[in-house]
């Protein structure tokens, strides 16, 4: 018999989403945050994001069932059997990257990323970046419309629409990847050590502005960008047997 769980829910604003969490609450309870020993997101894949950001300081495992479109890190929605599938789960942890961006200002912005911090051209002309790894200066001018640095579970999201590569989710390694490069034309990014502390400095930052986005929290004006995984946060994911992350990014490179 699958053991009762003290869960905490959180729901998207939905409609879809609101009318499951009144039903999962009156069937499950719903426990406050510091009692609770897991936590189910309902949503889409923005939302669980979203959860995850929220509750990056708490040792909790972080189960979603999806009520929106996507779902990549979601479960299968059913109100039933809950406790049984948390009891079945197989967990993921994933560490997010640390984006640290100076704007023309002189302003430092500091946020967190579970898929992929970008930058991105803010004006009718192309950005141009350098980018360093490890104080080492790799490219000296990217000409561009952006580029991206993706973790393994992000590596299914803008990397992969941007044409960059599907990371295994357990792989030590980031993926660097161009958006629309015009010089060096063929150019399409790097596969680095998860390590790696990657640097953009942005050129002729004035005529050609570009803003760095880390999960939907964007800095305009930005002159550098420093980024590097960081491993002192761990996020906790609970996937169904057999749906994991491991087999959805394998899957997802058959489709």
């Amino acid at each position: 018999m699958a053991r009762r769980r003290k869960i905490a829910f959180r729901a998207s604003e939905t409609e879809i989403a609101r009318a499951a969490l009144k039903r999962l609450v009156e069937r499950y309870g719903d426990a406050p945050v510091a009692e609770a020993e897991v936590i189910v997101a309902l949503g889409g894949d923005g939302f669980m994001l979203h959860t995850l950001h929220d509750t990056e300081t708490l040792d909790l495992p972080v189960y979603g069932m999806n009520c929106g479109t996507i779902g990549f890190l979601m479960n299968e929605f059913t109100e039933y059997e809950l406790s049984a599938r948390l009891d079945a789960a197989e967990e993921t942890v994933i560490n997010p990257l640390a984006m640290r961006a100076l704007d023309a200002k002189g302003e430092e912005h500091h946020a967190l990323a579970i898929n992929e911090v970008s930058l991105l051209r803010a004006g009718p002309q192309a950005a141009k970046l350098r980018i360093s790894v490890d104080d080492k200066v790799r490219m000296e001018e990217l000409v561009c419309d952006g580029a991206l640095l993706s973790t393994p579970a992000g590596s299914t999201a803008y990397n992969y629409s941007a044409h960059g590569p599907i990371l295994p989710i357990g792989s030590d390694v980031l993926a660097l990847t161009a958006m629309a490069a015009f010089r060096p034309r063929r150019w399409r990014g790097a596969i680095l050590p998860k390590a790696a502390l990657v640097r953009f400095d942005v050129l002729e930052a004035e005529k050609r502005p570009v803003m760095a986005d880390a999960d939907g929290r964007s800095v305009r004006d930005v002159v550098m960008v420093e980024i590097r995984s960081e491993p002192a946060v761990r996020h906790r994911i609970l996937f169904d047997p057999g749906h994991g992350l491991e087999e959805r990014l394998t899957r997802e490179q058959f489709e």
